[in-house]
């Protein structure tokens, strides 16, 4: 099958942005976007859609992760606090990894040639090869809450790193993750100020060794 030409990908990558940027435009003026970001708003739209309410979840986080400036984590509360932590929990899991998917696609299909090209083919194959450091970059991403999930779907995407090894990198990461996310929305419900305390504790704790875990192993790199 033959690739299509630079002049070709070049409009084919114009018409996608654009296309991403008037997908939020028209999102944000509709007042999407504003009732995305409000958990209690969006929890109670979720209640009074019925059996649609795990379709709206996972379609919102889906949106989210490949409109970036659209937040996931109010949608993955919403989740918690409609569905417990445990069925939030899949209905986030599934939807974060459908965004995840597509914005590796977008960039696979528009990025990659342009970053080997620029870089050159050699220093691409060292920088960009390593199937298991990819894989493993993109695992310890997905449980950082401070690193975007969306960026790194996308930058995943410009490198070598195979689909499926992304997918199960992904999977991995964002489970632990979108579970905090999810129980922490169900105690919001419940009202209990204590849980709460300790789910927010065990958030930060979680984020703390994983920093100090990824500060050693750049030293040791250096």
């Amino acid at each position: 099958m033959r690739k299509p030409p630079a002049a070709t990908k070049l409009v084919i990558f114009g018409v996608t942005v654009i296309g991403l940027i008037v997908a939020y435009t028209i999102l944000f003026q509709q007042g999407v976007v504003a009732f995305v970001e409000d958990t209690s708003a969006l929890k109670q739209g979720i209640d009074e859609s019925g059996i649609a309410g795990p379709l709206i979840i996972i379609g919102l986080m889906t949106i989210a992760i490949i409109l970036s400036p659209i937040p996931s984590a109010p949608i993955a509360l919403a989740a918690g606090a409609a569905y417990g932590h445990t069925a939030g929990t899949f209905y986030v899991v599934i939807g974060s990894v459908s965004g995840a998917m597509i914005a590796f696609f977008i960039a696979r299909m528009l990025g990659v040639d342009a970053v080997q090209k620029w870089i050159g083919d050699g220093i691409a194959k060292r920088l960009l090869g390593s199937q298991n450091a990819l894989m493993g970059i993109v695992f310890v991403s997905r449980l950082l809450p401070f690193v975007s999930f969306d960026i790194v779907s996308y930058a995943a995407g410009i490198t070598a790193l195979s689909f499926w090894r992304f997918v199960v990198a992904t999977l991995a990461g964002i489970i632990p993750a979108s579970f905090l996310l999810t129980h922490f929305g169900s105690e919001l419900v419940s009202g209990e100020s204590q849980r709460i305390a300790v789910t927010l504790l065990l958030l930060g704790g979680v984020s703390l060794v994983l920093f100090i875990v990824k500060r050693i192993a750049g030293r040791k790199r250096d």
